[in-house]
């Protein structure tokens, strides 16, 4: 087989501000991997949080050395590699998934066990911003056909998170809401807060504290008010091993996680646990939020919009603009590129 990769910049059609970082744009790396004339394609996208840039990305995704494999079999059997981020493993993965999709004729979810074509609903990201920004937002998203909103929480002042969600839910009653302070809340702040978003009708809140203290997650859950979703506390399979049946959800973004299967793993630990999963991402192009949505019928909470959020997707192919995601059917991942990059790593 033989491997390629590209560089290429993802601009934000607006910031988005979230409680540690505000972001405009991000990196991404193309990996196209080459074997008897067909093509697979995946995508790693750079991260502050977890000390990825684009150099890095292309270094480590060169170091897995794909060309020492006689077929795309051969080289899923040998991942993961614990040598590599999860981020990497997981953008391989993808572009050998695809491959084998496109050379067998099945797109990816017939490979993965799901006969059918579907669709489920995504949520969209609202960031902190102005409450008449956030809004007319709502009012916009409503219209389009979204019937899940979330919104970024973690201000330095909470009323101001409070007043977010209130216009928010004003000016789209009939939409559900998730809440996501990405780990900006104490004990304390949480325990507060949670009854006043409760009463405003917030389904789920996302890691409301800080990261690395897995039991004071649990504890806040049991009696929390409303359902409690780790993200930033579940990053590998032995993660939510500890966290199955003390929180109500795990977030799974296969950057985060390793990939597809090892997505499937953690939906197979975490069943009849009383843990349901939410399927979530980075911001990032078609490319990148496809593999996700060939596993989104298996979760309860799709937050797959990544791509949604770009001034300029350059890949389509799994929908979202009307509020729902959905594989295409086409061989593979079912996205092609729609626009021509002159970056070459």
């Amino acid at each position: 087989m033989k491997a390629r990769l590209r560089t290429v910049r993802l601009e934000l059609a607006e910031p988005l501000r979230i409680s540690r970082s505000t972001m405009t744009a991000r990196d991404a790396v193309w990996l196209c991997v080459e074997h008897d004339g067909t093509t697979g394609y995946g995508e790693a996208v750079s991260s502050v949080y977890y000390g990825l840039d684009a150099d890095t990305l292309v270094r480590l995704i060169s170091a897995v050395d794909l060309e020492r494999f006689a077929d795309p079999e051969s080289a899923l059997e040998a991942l993961p590699s614990d040598a590599a981020p999860p981020a990497v493993t997981a953008a391989v993965e993808s572009a050998l998934l695809d491959l084998v999709g496109k050379r067998d004729g099945v797109p990816v979810h017939r490979l993965l066990g799901t006969p059918t074509p579907f669709g489920v609903a995504t949520a969209r990201t609202i960031g902190i911003t102005s409450l008449a920004h956030a809004a007319a937002e709502a009012r916009r998203l409503a219209a389009s056909g979204f019937e899940i909103v979330k919104v970024k929480a973690g201000s330095s002042d909470p009323e101001d998170d409070v007043e977010r969600v209130r216009v928010i839910r004003d000016a789209a009653p009939q939409v559900r809401l998730l809440l996501d302070p990405n780990g900006a809340w104490s004990v304390a702040r949480a325990e507060r807060l949670l009854p006043r978003f409760a009463a405003l009708g917030v389904e789920a809140v996302e890691q409301p504290l800080p990261p690395g203290d897995p039991d004071a997650l649990g504890a806040l859950a049991e009696r929390s008010p409303l359902p409690v979703i780790a993200d930033e506390d579940a990053v590998s399979v032995a993660d939510v091993r500890r966290l199955a049946g003390r929180v109500h959800g795990v977030n799974v973004k296969l950057a985060k996680c390793g990939g597809v299967r090892a997505a499937l793993r953690i939906a197979e630990l975490i069943e009849g646990s009383g843990t349901e999963l939410m399927l979530g991402c980075l911001t990032a192009s078609s490319l990148g939020l496809a593999p996700a949505v060939h596993l989104a019928d298996r979760a309860r909470w799709a937050d797959l919009d990544g791509h949604l959020l770009l001034a300029h997707d350059p890949w389509r192919g799994i929908g979202g603009a009307d509020g729902f995601v959905r594989p295409s059917g086409r061989p593979g991942l079912g996205v092609e590129e729609v626009t021509a990059h002159a970056d070459v790593a």
